[in-house]
Formats: structure tokens, C-alpha cells, sequence
């Protein structure tokens, strides 16, 4: 039976006992956000190019044979992007055109001229043997700053993604109405008739379409609720919401849902997830919204889902950052290495986890604007095939890493950036998956530490200092690397070592006060 037949056969199979539920059999997802195919430049996109439906299959093409499922985010999942009775794009764009004088993006010229960017989706997906999921943004905040036009804004034709008629008519349904930030501009998701615009957009895609399956991206954006609105409605609206969804997928259908890695953010959203699971959720796709880390709770998560399939998302960066202007895709970031990925993946598969997820992987690829962004290239789609295996990957060198991420709400405050004062020991954990022999670990700091003195210890052993601060493994995209006098370094014998929890603790003993801005551990090619 040829792959792609066995897993459209597993995915349409239904539940056969109680005691038997069914487990989603895919082992590596990968997200599509559509907008890369036009925002980056790539062997089927020139920079500028228009959409053509040729570029989406090529987007489907370039990961054949390395991912089992595809998730394509159809726009910003405000307004639809296939051919909808749900919103009248035709009015819809005329009024765009009238309020904010900007012409239809790309994407949604071509649904208007009558194409169907969803069913062209599906049909490449199963040509190439991969399982056609729609991911679907519950509460986008893109461009919503440009709600109500103010002189010299400058939306771009992408405000015609993000914004409705009904949404500039009725500020009363935000967040927060009257503010300038477009996190705080989303939709108030404690009103009724903001959950039933999401499920009507839901109710099209699974009536007209044969998917394989559906994501409720919950973390486009971090805000659903007010901050009066008690923990027991925001589960409340949660739950019965994707109940609803259930019921609408039918019980052949895989639903997915993208959450918090983090378990003090889910109470942010809503989200029980042992009651989401309960009412029919299949998958549950942990993440760190942006970033690959490696600071997250998915032991705990994993009995949180027990009788679902939990994957944990891989990102390509680790960290960002300041703007170099202003607008979006304006910042350096640095870019997530083989290593990276493969050491993430080991852990998450080492705490429970059933698949790996790719989320933002094109975005190696050059995009955006400003002068300063780094080495841009081809993602390392070769890295990939060794997400499907936990054994090989518990064999390879390892990468572990503390890098500086987005405080998503209700989470706690990343562990870097790290202020270090003279005399005060600095402590920085480690979740260590079967590491195995000597390693080398770093700090970087935001400063040169020239004529500073430093001191450390890994689990309460001292180290000894070594010269050698370079890169552990080759870096292909080098930005936001450290100056060598950055940087201080030291050897851990294999020794100290162990499963789990590890901590280093460094002492700047003298020198100008400063803040640690990443910390790295390097076994297999450490020197």
C-alpha cells in the first residue's frame, strides 16, 4: 500500500472501542503560513513576485518524504481565503479599497479571479503523500493597528487579511478598544458572536472540503479574554468551543490544537487541555509561539494529554534581536542550527512526546526589510528526516541552549537576559537529555568582559576555565553570534553530568557589572 493511501486510510478510520482509541499516526508536521511563499525569496519566488498556485505546490514539493502532515495557515484566519459565502470577498475588498485605499493582496486577487487556494492545497498534499491539515488563527493581531486609519498610515495590502467590516464597527468586542498595540486589538472572546464568526469560517472549511484534518492555532494571539474574566468562563468558552468544532469535523477527522509549552500560560487562555482531550482533541501541538527552546514543561503537559498525540514545535530561530526600523520582519535573529533542532528534539521526544513540528521554517530564507539581518540561505530541509527518530537522535552530539524568548502572558520571565552583579553567583538550569561524556559551556554577555575575572560550577562542582570560546559546531547563517571577548567558557568532565535538572552557577568576581545574554553546553564536537 503506497504511504500516502495508508496514511489518508489511518486518518479516515474511526473510533472502533472504548478501550482502543484511535492515536494520530503522524511522526513530523509542518506548518505552512502561505504568506512566506511571497514574503521570502526562494528557487519558485522571485522578491516581489505575485502569487501563482505553482508556488504553493512547490512549498508542498520542497518537504516530500520528510513530513508526514502538512498544516497550511489559509491567511490570517479572519478573512477567508477559498471561495466563501461566509465573507463576500468581493465586498469585502471594495470596502477595503474605500476605507484604507489599498487593493487585494495576492493570495485573494487570485481566490477572487476564481481560484481556490484550499482545494489546490488538499490535491498537491496527496499527490506527495502528505496528510492536508488547516491551520486555522483563532485571534490574529497582525495590522489590526491600522484598524482605524490615521494620517501617514501605512498598512499595505495586507490589512485586507486582518480586518472586517464588522470587526472597525464594533470596537466594543476587543480586548482592549482604543489602544495603539495590535495585541491588544484582538477580539474579546468571552462575547458569543466573536466565537460564532471563528465557527462559521470552520463550518465552510469542513463542509466543502475533504481534510485530513484541522488546527486551532490558539497562539496567533496570546489574548482571548479580558483580564475580569474569571479562569472558570475563559475554560468554560474554551471547551464548549472546540466541542463544537468536534461535532463539526465528525469523529474521522483529526483535530489538532496549538498551545502554550509553557503550563502557567494555558490558564491565560483558557485552555484545560485534560477537558479539551476529553472532548475529541487528537493532537496537541506544544510551542513557544516563536522560538526553539529548550526551557518548557512538556513532562508535565504529556499527562495533561494522556489518550492524545503531543508534539512539540521547532522553530527557525532561537532568538531575536532589536528592530533595525520599524514595520514587521525588520529584526536579526539567530537562526536554529542542525544541532539545535536535532538536541530539541531529543529532549522533547526524552520527556514524552510523540512528533516533532516545524513551525516558521522557510523564514531562513531572505525576507523583510533592514540592513543588519544576517546571512540569509536555504533552511536545512536535510535536517528534517532525523526528526522521526528518537533513537538516532539520541546518538547524536548535542546542543543545549538558554537564549532569550517572548514572555508569553501568564508564563514566567525568560531566564535570560540575566543582569550579573560582582560577587553574586548566577544560577542557570539545564534539562539534560542522556548526556554523555565531556562537554564545554558558555556564557555570552552584552558587554566585553576584557580584564574581568569569572568562576563556575556545574552541580556544585568547580570548573576549570578554558581559552577556547569558539562556535561547538558549524554555524551556516551567522548572526547574532558573540565577539570572543564576550564570551567566557569552561570544561565540564562527563562525570558531572546527569539525567534531568543540571545547574550552572558563574560567579563575575571582578569587573563591570553586566547581564548574560545566552548560555550554550556542547557534548560530542566539544573541544
Amino acid at each position: 500500500m503506497k504511504r500516502r493511501h495508508f496514511l489518508h486510510t489511518l486518518a479516515a478510520t474511526p473510533l472502533l472501542a472504548a478501550d482502543a482509541p484511535r492515536r494520530a499516526p503522524f511522526r513530523v508536521i509542518y506548518s505552512n503560513d502561505l504568506t512566506n511563499i511571497t514574503s521570502c525569496v526562494s528557487p519558485f519566488h522571485a522578491a516581489r513576485e505575485p502569487f501563482r498556485a505553482e508556488m504553493l505546490e512547490a512549498s508542498i514539493d520542497e518537504v516530500a518524504g520528510s513530513v508526514d502532515a502538512h498544516f497550511l495557515q489559509p491567511g490570517l484566519g479572519v478573512v477567508p481565503l477559498w471561495p466563501s459565502k461566509v465573507v463576500d470577498l468581493k465586498e469585502h475588498f471594495a470596502w477595503i479599497k474605500e476605507r484604507y485605499g489599498q487593493r487585494p493582496d495576492s493570495f485573494s486577487q487570485f481566490v477572487l479571479n476564481g481560484g481556490d487556494i484550499v482545494r489546490r492545497f488538499i490535491n498537491r498534499c496527496r499527490a506527495k503523500g502528505q496528510a492536508a491539515f488547516i491551520s486555522l488563527r483563532m485571534n490574529d493581531a497582525h495590522h489590526k493597528e491600522y484598524v482605524d486609519p490615521k494620517p501617514g498610515d501605512k498598512p499595505g495590502s495586507s490589512i485586507g487579511m486582518s480586518v472586517t467590516r464588522w470587526y472597525a464597527e464594533h470596537p466594543e468586542n476587543r480586548i482592549k478598544p482604543g489602544s495603539l498595540r495590535g495585541a491588544d486589538l484582538v477580539l474579546n472572546w468571552a462575547e458569543p458572536e466573536v466565537r460564532a464568526q471563528k465557527l462559521a469560517m470552520i463550518r465552510e472549511l469542513c463542509a466543502n472540503y475533504d481534510l485530513d484534518g484541522l488546527e486551532l492555532d490558539f497562539l496567533r494571539f496570546y489574548s482571548y479574554f479580558r483580564p475580569e474574566t474569571p479562569l472558570e468562563q475563559r475554560r468554560a468558552s474554551m471547551t464548549a468551543f472546540v466541542k463544537e468544532v468536534r461535532q463539526m469535523l465528525g469523529p474521522q477527522k483529526w483535530l489538532c490544537a496549538r498551545v502554550p509549552c509553557y503550563v502557567t500560560a494555558l490558564d491565560e487562555l483558557g485552555l484545560d487541555l485534560q477537558a479539551l482531550v476529553a472532548t475529541g482533541l487528537d493532537m496537541v501541538n506544544a510551542s513557544a509561539h516563536y522560538f526553539t527552546t529548550q526551557q518548557h514543561d512538556l513532562a508535565a503537559i504529556r499527562k495533561m494529554t494522556e489518550g492524545a498525540a503531543l508534539y512539540f514545535e521547532l522553530c527557525h530561530t532561537i532568538w531575536k534581536g532589536d528592530k533595525v526600523q520599524a514595520g514587521y520582519d525588520v529584526f536579526p535573529y539567530r537562526r536554529a542550527t542542525r544541532e539545535h533542532l536535532h538536541t530539541s528534539a531529543h529532549l522533547a521526544y526524552a520527556r514524552g512526546v510523540d512528533g516533532i513540528s516545524l513551525f516558521n521554517f522557510a523564514y531562513y530564507r531572505q525576507h523583510g526589510q533592514g540592513e543588519g539581518r544576517g546571512v540569509f540561505g536555504e533552511p536545512p530541509f536535510e535536517a528534517l528526516k532525523a526528526l522521526r527518530d528518537p533513537q538516532a537522535l539520541a546518538k547524536e552530539p548535542q546542543h543545549w541552549f538558554i537564549a532569550p524568548g517572548w514572555r508569553s502572558p501568564g508564563a514566567k520571565p525568560p531566564p535570560v537576559p540575566r543582569k550579573v552583579a560582582p560577587g553574586k553567583p548566577e544560577k542557570f538550569n539545564f534539562d539534560l537529555a542522556s548526556p554523555r561524556g565531556d562537554a564545554r559551556v558558555r556564557i555570552q554577555a552584552d558587554k566585553r568582559l576584557t580584564g574581568s575575572e569569572w568562576s563556575a560550577t556545574f552541580n556544585g562542582q568547580a570548573l576549570a576555565a578554558t581559552d577556547d570560546v569558539s562556535e561547538p559546531f558549524a554555524v551556516s547563517f551567522p548572526s547574532m553570534l558573540a565577539k570572543p571577548e564576550e564570551l567566557r567558557a569552561w570544561r565540564i568532565p562527563a562525570n558531572l553530568l546527569r539525567e534531568g535538572k543540571n545547574s550552572l552557577e558563574v560567579t563575575q568576581q571582578s569587573g563591570e557589572a553586566c547581564s548574560v545574554l545566552f548560555v550554550d553546553l556542547a557534548l560530542g564536537q566539544a573541544t
